[in-house]
């Protein structure tokens, strides 16, 4: 398999949260997209890690993507290690991907900037021929970081998800346990953001959007200069 474009994170509906709506637009223009999640999200509060699973079989069908996968690496015990970082490598050389985008390096949770850091490392890793894993010598050519949960970090750019937008929030929905949680599940001491998220993510994307001049925006940052073939076709008005 070689896919186009691959989304990496921690738990499942990370993507559909901060990326989705990049991922179904790649979709529509012919690329071949994918997810990796890391983790099942078994620590979480609300559901199980098997109903995470399947919730985010369904999202990724919403999503159109070619392939999705979940590692099962133990959710909120990622760490840099070396049968971590191999384990990402070794997907890496399987699938393929040109661009891979990446949980910002910066976070409350600390599995999304581990899963930051052990997607770099793994992409960089597999591209090392004498690695002791399976699978033809490969590296992505771009890393991506989303940045939608970070409004003080300036985006490198916004990809306008205006059209991809309902879509994406359908998909961000087919994890009901998360946003529709039986009544039982519902009452916790612990404070748990996802219930700010589920209001917020219309706002969010908004923000990014109009920083863009579109309705609905998914933002991003990379860590190299950018370059431009024409000056004249810069979008996004300066007065």
């Amino acid at each position: 398999m070689k896919l186009d474009l691959l989304a990496i994170a921690a738990h499942p509906d990370d993507v559909e949260l901060t990326c989705g709506g990049t991922l179904l637009k790649a979709h529509e223009q012919g690329y071949k997209t994918g997810i990796l999640d890391l983790t099942a999200g078994e620590m979480g509060t609300r559901g199980d890690p098997e109903t995470r699973l399947r919730e985010s079989r369904r999202a990724g069908k919403i999503l159109c993507v070619t392939h999705r996968e979940n590692l099962r690496l133990p959710d909120a015990h990622l760490e840099l290690n070396q049968k971590y970082k191999f384990a990402v490598a070794e997907r890496i050389r399987t699938l393929k991907p040109h661009v891979v985008i990446l949980p910002y390096w910066e976070g409350r949770h600390p599995d999304h900037y581990v899963a930051a850091q052990l997607g770099y490392e793994g992409c960089f890793l597999a591209g090392l021929k004498k690695l002791p894993i399976a699978g033809e010598a490969f590296r992505p050519f771009k890393l991506l970081y989303s940045t939608v949960y970070y409004k003080q970090v300036q985006p490198t750019f916004v990809v306008d998800i205006t059209r991809h937008f309902d879509r994406r929030y359908k998909a961000i929905l087919s994890y009901h346990s998360q946003f529709r949680p039986k009544a039982k599940d519902r009452k916790s001491k612990v404070d748990i953001p996802l219930d700010r998220l589920h209001q917020e993510v219309n706002l969010i994307a908004r923000y990014f959007g109009n920083l863009a001049g579109v309705e609905y925006g998914e933002p991003f940052v990379v860590k190299e200069v950018m370059g431009v073939d024409d000056v004249m076709k810069l979008s996004v008005r300066s007065i």
